[in-house]
C-alpha cells in the first residue's frame, strides 16, 4: 500500500489535531484550578477544606474566561509567528536557489515530480546531523536542513531525507507537530504560574484581610496535596497528548521518502549516518520532536516519539527491499574539506580502486573549472 499521502493516516492526523487543541484546554484549566487552590491557601491559611475547594471554584469560575482567552491568543501567536519562534530556537534561515544551489535543486525537483508546492527552504547553522518540516497551511510550509547534514549527506541521501520530510508535509504530520509544540509552550507558562504560587505559598503566609482568616480547619495541607495532585494529572493528560504523536507518521514517512526517490538504501544510509548525531544544542524537546530523528536513550525512551534508528532500518530492509551496511562513520567537517580539496573538489575524478583519492604531489598549473555537463573537457 502507498503510504505517501495515505487518506487514512491524513484523517487520523486531522482528527488529533482537534483532540490536541480541545486537550490543550482541558490541560489549562485544571492547572488555573489547581493555581486557584493554592493561591486560596496562601490567602486563607489553615481554613477547612470545603471552604478552600468553594473559594477556588469561585476563583476558578471567575478566571476561566480570562484563561481561554489568553490560550486562544496564544493559539493565534503561535499560528502566526511560530516558525519565527522555531527559527529563534534553532538558528534557522531562509535560503534561495543562489545561495544553496544544490539543496535547492534537490527539494524542487521532488516537488515537480508530484505536484507538491514548493515549501521554504532554510538551514540551521548547527553541526547537528537533522531535518524538519514545520507550517499549518501551504503558505507556511518549511523544510529546515541542519548545515551538518548538508556536509554528511550525498545527494541521493539528502534527497531522501528532504523526501522524507516532503511526506510529513502532505500526510499532515507537521500541522500536529507545531500544535503540540503550542501545547507545550501554553503548559510551561501555566506551570510556572502555579509553581510560583506553590513556592509563595511555602515561604509566606497571607492573612485574610476581612478577618476570616481566623478559622482553622486544617484543610490547607488537604488543599495542597489537591493542587499537587492536580498538577501531576495535568503533566500525566500532557503525556497521553504526546503519545497521540503516533511513531508510525515515522514509518510512513520512511516509506513515503522511497516512493518519491525509489532509492530505499539511500533512505537507510541517511538514517545510518543521522543516528546518535541529531541532538540539536538549542533545541528544546517540543522542537525535537518535528526532526527526524530525536535521540533518547535509558529511561527517557518510554516517553520518545520516535521509533529507534534500528526499527526504521529494519522496516525499510523487510518492506522495501533496502540493504542496512550497518553503523556509518562520518567525516568531520573539516575532514571532508580536506579531502575534497586533495582529491581536487567535490567534481574531481573518483577515487581509484582501494578508496583513497589521489594527492598529487605538486598542484596543477592550472585550477581546473567546472564548465557544466556540455563544457569541453
Amino acid at each position: 500500500m502507498s503510504a505517501y499521502g495515505l487518506y487514512t493516516h491524513i484523517q487520523a492526523n486531522r482528527r488529533r489535531s482537534i483532540a490536541l487543541l480541545i486537550g490543550l484546554f482541558i490541560l489549562v484549566y485544571v492547572l488555573v484550578y489547581a493555581g486557584a487552590l493554592v493561591a486560596e491557601v496562601t490567602i486563607y491559611g489553615d481554613a477547612p477544606l470545603d471552604f478552600l475547594l468553594r473559594a477556588a471554584a469561585y476563583d476558578f469560575i471567575k478566571a476561566a474566561p480570562f484563561a481561554t482567552a489568553g490560550t486562544i491568543l496564544w493559539v493565534l501567536i503561535a499560528y502566526k509567528f511560530h516558525q519565527k519562534m522555531i527559527d529563534a530556537v534553532t538558528g534557522g534561515h531562509d535560503v534561495t536557489r543562489q545561495e544553496e544551489p544544490r539543496l535547492y535543486n534537490l527539494l524542487e525537483n521532488l516537488c515537480i515530480s508530484r505536484g507538491i508546492p514548493m515549501p521554504k527552504l532554510k538551514i540551521a547553522e548547527d553541526a547537528a546531523l537533522n531535518a524538519f518540516a514545520t507550517g499549518l497551511n501551504e503558505k507556511q510550509y518549511s523544510i529546515t536542513v541542519t548545515r551538518g547534514l548538508i556536509g554528511a549527506l550525498n545527494d541521493a541521501e539528502m534527497e531522501a531525507v528532504l523526501g522524507h520530510e516532503l511526506t510529513h508535509i502532505r500526510n499532515g504530520d507537521v500541522r500536529m507537530m507545531v500544535i503540540a509544540v503550542v501545547i507545550a509552550g501554553v503548559i510551561s507558562f501555566f506551570g510556572e504560574m502555579v509553581f510560583r504560587l506553590f513556592f509563595q505559598r511555602a515561604f509566606y503566609r497571607g492573612s485574610r484581610s476581612s478577618g476570616s482568616g481566623d478559622k482553622k480547619g486544617g484543610g490547607a495541607g488537604i488543599a495542597i496535596l489537591i493542587a499537587v495532585a492536580l498538577i501531576v494529572v495535568a503533566w500525566l493528560l500532557s503525556i497521553v497528548i504526546r503519545f497521540a504523536l503516533s511513531r508510525r507518521r515515522e514509518f510512513l514517512a520512511d516509506a513515503g521518502a522511497v516512493e518519491l526517490t525509489k532509492n530505499p538504501d539511500a533512505m537507510i544510509a541517511a538514517l545510518r549516518k543521522i543516528e546518535n548525531r541529531g541532538e540539536l544544542a538549542a533545541a528544546n524537546s517540543a522542537v525535537m520532536e518535528m526532526c527526524v530523528d530525536n535521540p533518547r536513550q535509558g529511561f527517557a525512551d518510554i516517553f520518545a516519539t520516535h521509533p529507534s534508528i534500528d526499527a526504521r532500518v529494519q522496516a525499510l530492509t523487510q518492506y522495501a527491499g533496502g540493504h542496512d551496511p550497518g553503523p556509518l562513520a562520518v567525516a568531520a567537517p573539516a575532514d571532508q574539506a580536506a579531502i575534497e580539496n586533495a582529491a581536487g573538489g567535490p567534481w574531481a575524478d573518483p577515487a581509484p580502486e582501494g578508496g583513497k583519492p589521489f594527492l598529487p604531489e605538486e598542484p596543477p598549473a592550472a585550477p581546473r573549472r567546472w564548465r557544466g555537463p556540455w563544457g569541453k573537457r
